[in-house]
């Protein structure tokens, strides 16, 4: 074998101890001096060939697995490997080192830059059908500090010693094409960290994994054909700020246990549609391992939860959400990340995904990782994923996760904790750079989409447009109307006179910002007891106060949003091991209550003054703010060119007869909700379907109408 490229020792040692990020140069076909030398790593096989054009050509063992041989041809043939282990018969595959990155130059580029707005289409693994001989999969994964990369999978026995990957560059992404395998393999990566350790990890970028406590990702080619055409199309002309939006807020996993994607929809889907809700926003659905985390401790970014089907399963969700006419908002976490050291943490032997400032880099709240949003790579990873989910599954808007404690330095820690930015203040300006660069590439690949943030504090611009130096999110968490109205609710009704202004105060920053109105999961856990035992009073009146509590949300300027559960009058608090109390729908009461939801999202929905300029204060005029010894406020909600729409609220125990109501214009208002008619278990008082106005100043408003006002009641009127 005089023709044999030779190659020096020591650098088969290198590849042979996982620290060559050049395999490919070693191994795999090379011309030489006329003819062709391959090599091959296979360190258990007892013997190796290669077959090409008919001819065997045996290989020898040359140095600690390496087999080497020469093919007499000038040029690289097609050639495939047979290998025998312990004198057995041999198996005949295709070498994974005769074939190209890839990836290209364009690529490797984007991603050096931080700005490959799908990543995920060159990241991860890949199922490629090149001709009818020849299809495969992919491998590649971002890990600059890594001295060597292998692939370990069900395909080699879990030996990551036959697959080591190259490196591109200096892109730190290293690579392989494995031909002959395809959807379903099961796969890991195992680094050789800068730290000399070797550690097995679940691919960043995957688009499938196993189902927890397992780890491994899987690879996986979607075949899903859509169905939501008429959904994607009408989609970039929407503007959510001026449209219908009551969400209901779901964990998958608890709402009915056992369920799989497919179950759920075929059940959730006609659940929503009948109780008329214009979105649904599912708690996390990306892989994570521990169900106790609810999802915000996330390992697989790329990866629909397995637990309940594969990625086409959730993508069939989707698609029948859709034509149902429902939205889909998905909870996205990009401030922090699960410790396992399987996943995201150290996974190059440095903290790449991580800040490497403890200051910065650890939520003590929580006990995970934050996010290093001063690197461009990481900022790429995370928006590209944000894109990922509205472009290949759907979605039509993004709640992002805990934003407080992405914008400040200072968040959950005490004095000495923490260092100022550049400027000596207590913002983290690189987290407002990425969430800026995120959501600006949201709104400009994926028109009509949105973005919501759960952000606590004052922070000013938070739904203001980058290009005027806000965050640019779509909609903004109202917590403060949330806390002030809850607040509220759960007192006596004799003692609310004293609260009043708690429920009117949110009506001074109401168009500061875009609002959703959240009574979220985090409002019926850790001890805070559901909606229903929040109220007080015996069970009629914990049902009332609820009806009214919830009609009153419902008219307030802003979103809406209830967690499930919260639309029947879940008794016992929200727990994710179990699901709902269903079995409440056997009593009348909390049947009424489902029924009140179903009737105030049929009239939302077909009353423009409710949603149309929730963020504008000519879409809302007080009546009386100011009535806190009856406990009523009144309001009036309207939109150009439709009928206004009035809002009584009484959260006093008794009703009100001959009460007098200043109205925007005289003649006839029909009363098209009563959270107190009898349909709904309440006690029946009402104005018989309609009240008449006559003119005469009242209130501020140029008519009056006196009418009887229902006991811990919400009514609505809506001008005829």
């Amino acid at each position: 074998m005089t023709g044999v490229r030779p190659i020096d020792t020591a650098e088969l040692d290198l590849l042979i101890n996982g620290a060559h990020g050049h395999p490919h140069a070693v191994l795999g076909p090379h011309v030489h001096e006329g003819s062709v030398t391959v090599r091959v790593l296979k360190p258990l096989a007892s013997s190796v060939s290669v077959i090409s054009g008919g001819k065997e050509t045996p290989l020898t063992h040359e140095h600690g697995g390496i087999w080497v041989g020469e093919l007499a041809v000038a040029d690289v043939p097609d050639y495939r490997v047979a290998v025998a282990y312990d004198g057995g018969p041999a198996t005949t595959y295709d070498d994974p080192y005769r074939f190209l990155p890839t990836l290209g130059e364009t690529d490797l580029h984007l991603i050096n830059e931080g700005r490959h707005e799908q990543l995920w289409q060159v990241l991860g693994s890949h199922v490629h059908h090149y001709d009818a001989d020849v299809s495969g999969a992919s491998f590649a994964v971002w890990a600059p500090g890594a001295r060597g990369v292998r692939l370990k999978a069900d395909f080699n026995s879990w030996d990551g010693r036959e697959h080591p990957m190259r490196q591109l560059g200096t892109s730190g992404v290293w690579e392989i094409f494995i031909p002959n395998i395809g959807s379903g393999t099961q796969y890991k990566y195992t680094v050789h960290g800068a730290d000399g350790a070797w550690t097995d990890r679940a691919d960043p970028m995957a688009y499938h994994a196993q189902i927890p406590p397992d780890t491994a990702s899987v690879v996986f080619e979607s075949h899903y054909e859509w169905n939501d055409q008429a959904w994607m199309q009408a989609r970039p002309g929407k503007q959510p700020v001026n449209e219908p939006m009551s969400t209901y807020e779901l964990h998958l996993a608890s709402w009915r246990r056992g369920k799989s994607y497919d179950e759920l929809a075929d059940e959730l889907v006609p659940y929503l549609s009948d109780l008329g809700f214009t979105h649904v926003e599912l708690m996390p659905v990306m892989q994570h391992p521990f169900g106790g985390s609810w999802g915000y401790h996330v390992t697989s970014y790329f990866a629909p939860d397995s637990r309940f089907g594969n990625p086409d399963g959730f993508r069939l969700l989707v698609d029948r959400l859709h034509q149902a006419g429902i939205g889909v908002i998905l909870d996205w976490v990009p401030g922090h990340f699960a410790t396992d050291p399987w996943a995201l943490a150290r996974f190059d032997g440095t903290p790449l995904y991580e800040d490497p400032n403890p200051q910065r880099g650890w939520h003590k709240e929580w006990g995970s990782h934050i996010f290093n949003f001063g690197r461009r790579e990481v900022r790429n990873f995370l928006y590209a994923n944000a894109l990922y989910w509205l472009e290949e599954f759907h979605a039509d808007g993004l709640r992002v996760d805990g934003v407080a404690s992405m914008l400040y330095l200072d968040y959950s820690r005490e004095a000495g904790e923490w260092s100022p930015n550049i400027h000596g203040g207590r913002e983290n300006l690189e987290a407002v750079q990425f969430l800026q660069e995120m959501n600006a590439t949201v709104y400009k690949r994926v028109p009509g989409a949105t973005t919501i943030a759960e952000e606590s504090t004052s922070w000013p611009g938070v739904t203001r447009p980058t290009s005027d130096g806000g965050l640019g999110f779509g909609f903004k968490w109202n917590m403060g109307w949330m806390n002030d109205s809850l607040g509220y609710a759960e007192r006596d009704p004799i003692h609310r006179s004293y609260h009043h202004g708690e429920m009117t105060f949110s009506l001074v920053y109401a168009f500061s910002e875009n609002f959703v109105l959240p009574i979220s999961h985090d409002e019926v856990v850790h001890g805070k007891g559901s909606m229903l035992r929040k109220m007080p009073g015996d069970r009629w009146q914990q049902l009332a106060n609820l009806r009214t509590f919830l009609a009153f949300m419902w008219a307030h300027p802003g979103k809406q949003l209830i967690f499930m559960g919260t639309e029947f009058g879940q008794e016992s608090e929200w727990a994710e091991s179990r699901e709902l109390d269903w079995w409440l729908l056997d009593h009348p009461e909390h049947r009424g209550l489902q029924s009140m939801i179903r009737d105030i999202n049929r009239v939302y929905r077909e009353t423009p003054a409710l949603w149309r300029q929730d963020n504008d204060p000519a879409g809302f005029q007080w009546i009386d703010a100011n009535d806190a010894a009856r406990g009523v406020f009144s309001f009036i909600r309207r939109a150009p060119g439709e009928p206004d729409l009035v809002c009584v609220a009484n959260f006093a125990a008794v009703p009100h007869h001959g009460y007098r109501l200043g109205l925007p214009s005289s003649g006839g208002w029909s009363e098209v909700v009563n959270t107190d008619a009898e349909a709904y278990t309440g006690s029946g008082v009402g104005n018989l379907g309609s009240i008449e106005a006559s003119p005469g100043e009242w209130s501020g408003q140029p008519a009056y109408a006196d009418l009887v006002v229902p006991p811990l009641a919400t009514v609505w009127f809506r001008k005829d």
